[in-house]
Parts: C-alpha cells; sequence; structure tokens
C-alpha cells in the first residue's frame, strides 16, 4: 500500500511539474521565452527549410533525420530550457516530447510553428530575396477571363509535395483549360490573412474572377478535374 501511495505521489509530481511546460506555447510568449539568457533554441525543421528563413540564433536539427538530429542534440545542455519549433507544430511536438523523455527538464515548442511566427510579424532571419504577391497582383492574377486555380503551397509541405504529382497531370492533359497560379507559404504570408487562407494545401478556383471552389489538404485528382470541366 505504501509503495502504491507513492507511486502515485511521483506520478501525480510529473503531470503537475508537466503541465507548465508541456503545452506548446504561443508565439508572443515563445518570443519571451527565446529573449531570455542560458536558452537553447532549435529548429528541427530540414536545412532547405531553415534555409529559407528562420528564428535568428536557432540551431538546426533534422527531426525526420534521426541520425542527424541524435548527433546534433547530444550537445545541447538538459540543464537549460529547450525551444524548439518546426513549420507548423507536428515536428516540434514530436521532438519536445522525445527531449522530455530523454531528461532534458525543461522544454517549449511553438504552437503554429514558423508559419504562425511569420503570419504574428515575428522577426526572422535568412529569407529568400523573393517579392511577396500583392493582393491586388493576385487579383490581377486571378481575374482572367476563364478558369483559373490556384494553389497555396510550400516546398517543404508533405501533402503539397503529393499533390505535386496530381497537379502535373492536370496540366498534362487539360492543357489550355485553366490557367495554375502558385502561391508559395513560406513568402505569401501576408496574402494568405487577406484571402481567409490558414492551411495548406489550399485550392481556390476562380472563374471569370469570381471565387467558385475552396479546399483544403489532399484533392483527388477526379475532384479536381470535375471542377475543372464547368
Amino acid at each position: 500500500m505504501k509503495h502504491k501511495l507513492t507511486v502515485l505521489i511521483i506520478t501525480l509530481t510529473t503531470l503537475l511539474s508537466c503541465n507548465a511546460y508541456c503545452q506548446p506555447l504561443s508565439t508572443a510568449d515563445f518570443e519571451k521565452g527565446i529573449a531570455q539568457k542560458n536558452i537553447q533554441l532549435l529548429d528541427v525543421r530540414t536545412a532547405d527549410e531553415y534555409n529559407g528563413g528562420h528564428i535568428a540564433q536557432a540551431l538546426q536539427a533534422d527531426w525526420n533525420n534521426k541520425e542527424q538530429f541524435k548527433s546534433r542534440v547530444q550537445h545541447i545542455d538538459k540543464s537549460k530550457p529547450v525551444y524548439v519549433y518546426c513549420a507548423a507544430g507536428g515536428r516540434s511536438k514530436q521532438a519536445a516530447d522525445w527531449f522530455r523523455n530523454n531528461g532534458y527538464k525543461e522544454v517549449y515548442d511553438l504552437a503554429g510553428g514558423f508559419v504562425k511566427w511569420k503570419a504574428d510579424g515575428k522577426p526572422v532571419e535568412g529569407m529568400p530575396n523573393t517579392k511577396p504577391m500583392s493582393l491586388e497582383a493576385f487579383n490581377a492574377e486571378t481575374g482572367a477571363a476563364g478558369l483559373v486555380l490556384v494553389d497555396f503551397g510550400a516546398a517543404w509541405c508533405p501533402p503539397c509535395r503529393k499533390m505535386e504529382p496530381v497537379l502535373q497531370s492536370l496540366q498534362q492533359h487539360m492543357a489550355g483549360k485553366y490557367r495554375l497560379v502558385k502561391i508559395d507559404a513560406s513568402v505569401d504570408t501576408d496574402l494568405m490573412k487577406q484571402v481567409n487562407v490558414s492551411e495548406i494545401p489550399t485550392f481556390i478556383l476562380y472563374q471569370h474572377g469570381k471565387e467558385v471552389w475552396r479546399k483544403t489538404g489532399i484533392v483527388d485528382e477526379k475532384e479536381l478535374e470535375k471542377e475543372l470541366n464547368r
């Protein structure tokens, strides 16, 4: 009985202490946290994603490359706070859990990831010299006669990559029936907010300048083809 009580106390203590830092932080709280001294900031995206823009002073270790990840994080001090982020929050949550399970005492991850960080206007380093598309330019692109399919995505987005063969196939056998406009979520965050796109991939179909269809996530080729055959 005494042993069971001891185990229960330890479990409750662990849960209570975890509640203080197991939940993802908002961009505002994350920004306050990384402004402190003696913290460690880690970007768990790929090197290409990191080179396309990152939070200042962040280290980089690709969570999906386990050999690289373990090799790099062995140099991170377990006694100091670790702040982790990725593109949208999925990988950083897994990485944060890994850190906690491996003896790191204080670990925080960023809710919404780097996409949310940029959307909230927080400072970044290493952004490519690509000029964001203005709403006026977007309206000019989508206001043309006929059908215009807009693809909001990014090179680092797994479901976006899965959609690429579908889009290529449609462009081959439906050439001339519509025009494809690709919007980079890494660059055009302001535009995305202006047209109410918060997740990627998102597809919007315009006909003679008016939105006639919208869908977020993986879309079957037959469904896309049906919409394009209006």
